[in-house]
């Protein structure tokens, strides 16, 4: 597996690989560029994945608000289960998602806690470079 976007997202992708039966995975900003994929996708396909994705969790989140009778609702994952297998999206905190696609021997236990467990570590990273204000540098 490689990741196929600019940007290292490998150490993000290749873990969800490894739970048996998962095909592919694509990361992908909260609207729906494509910001990595692995080698099981070519890029129109990765794009076209990344594109819907986004759309699906617009939906789900619209659908749990009017649910729930609240003006917006988070989604915390999406999972589709097709006649092929399953899909799952998980946004992260800070305006990316990882989805990923398993087929229909994958248990998605194992699927949904290696994505999770992704998208931690991925929150993890984006706390620690994350920016410090201008008000941290002035003296106290």
């Amino acid at each position: 597996m490689t990741s196929r976007k600019t940007g290292d997202t490998a150490w993000v992708l290749e873990p969800i690989l490894q739970v048996p039966h998962v095909v592919a995975a694509v990361m992908l900003t909260r609207d729906g560029l494509v910001t990595g994929y692995t080698d099981a996708l070519s890029q129109p396909s990765a794009e076209r994945v990344a594109a819907i994705s986004s759309t699906v969790q617009g939906a789900c989140r619209t659908a749990a608000a009017a649910f729930a009778d609240r003006d917006k609702a988070e989604v915390r994952q999406v999972v589709i289960e097709s006649d092929h297998g399953y899909v799952l999206i998980v946004p992260t905190d800070h305006g990316t998602c990882v989805a990923a696609y398993g087929d229909g021997e994958v248990r998605l236990d194992l699927l949904a806690h290696r994505v999770h467990s992704q998208v931690a570590r991925l929150g993890e990273k984006a706390m620690a470079a994350a920016p410090r204000g201008a008000d941290d540098n002035a003296p106290a």
